[in-house]
């Protein structure tokens, strides 16, 4: 086997990307600390066609130089806004047909592995790296997707929860 030159890897400009259709997906980070976590999701949801990005909180926005060092320029791709309150940006995206899915360990959360991709368009949201996501946004939800761990730590950095929730909803929603 012989490793792709970048020239090989037939990429979208930015502006094929912005054109490109889109998974039915949207992200929402309530409240991220690391600006390298936050870069490494706009990095993935480039990566796999997501909708938009919804920053919130506390959650830092571009342009960063920390955000830039992770996003590698996918800030400048994938769509994204600012909105201080998470629970505002989820009751709008329920107001619009959205289903918002809470990634965290809760009581009567659904495994990621047996998940049903039922809807038509989905709000993902994703916490913060200490707290998770917050109770107050848990329970505006309408359903919450834990990922399946088998280790002793049974937690996973923000920037992996999200590669290993969009690869699957990726995955699930483009066959």
């Amino acid at each position: 086997m012989r490793k792709l030159a970048n020239e090989e890897l037939n990429r979208l400009s930015v502006e094929e990307f912005k054109n490109t259709s889109k998974i039915p997906v949207v992200v929402i980070l309530d409240n991220i600390r690391s600006l390298n976590n936050i870069g490494s999701v706009f990095r993935t949801s480039d990566a796999f066609l997501i909708e938009k990005i919804y920053l919130c909180g506390i959650t830092a926005k571009p342009p960063h130089k920390d955000i830039h060092k992770t996003a590698l320029g996918a800030t400048e791709s994938v769509q994204w806004e600012y909105s201080a309150s998470t629970i505002e940006v989820v009751e709008n995206l329920k107001e619009q047909g959205y289903c918002c899915v809470a990634i965290e360990q809760a009581e009567n959360a659904t495994m990621l592995n047996n998940y049903p991709f039922n809807q038509k368009s989905y709000a993902l949201v994703f916490g913060n790296e200490v707290m998770g996501v917050d109770q107050e946004v848990v329970s505006a939800c309408n359903q919450v997707i834990e990922i399946p761990q088998s280790g002793t730590k049974h937690s996973l950095n923000i920037s992996v929860s999200a590669g290993v929730v969009l690869w699957e909803f990726y995955k699930q929603l483009n066959s």
